[in-house]
């Protein structure tokens, strides 16, 4: 299996996905993120919706592809837990700035 090789604060971000006190440090203090119709502005707002998720769905995600864009890093992970329609792959839209990342959108 090949090993992909992503920008350290989107593997940090992957590594950290339930640990919301080690996620916290892969964002700027103003970063927003968007998932499932929702905008999560500040790291505190983030790691809060990022740990109510890990305990809901006990997901495991697996980055499978990355490719750049327009000044965006976009990562395609497997995804799987405990929700309706599990495994399932999703785009995860990252802009990192000042190796941190700013801003974060996860789409099917």
């Amino acid at each position: 299996m090949n090993t992909l090789t992503l920008p350290e604060p989107i593997a940090g971000y992957f590594a950290a996905e339930h640990n919301p006190e080690a996620l916290a440090h892969c964002f700027t203090a103003q970063a927003v993120m968007k998932d499932d119709g929702h905008t999560y502005t500040g790291v505190n707002a983030i790691k809060a919706f990022m740990a109510a998720a890990s305990a809901k769905y006990s997901a495991t995600t697996v980055p499978f592809a990355l490719k750049r864009e327009d000044g965006f890093q976009i990562v395609r992970a497997q995804v799987s837990g405990n929700f309706p329609g599990s495994p399932v792959d999703l785009s995860y839209r990252f802009r990192l700035e000042r190796g941190l990342i700013a801003s974060l959108e996860i789409t099917a």
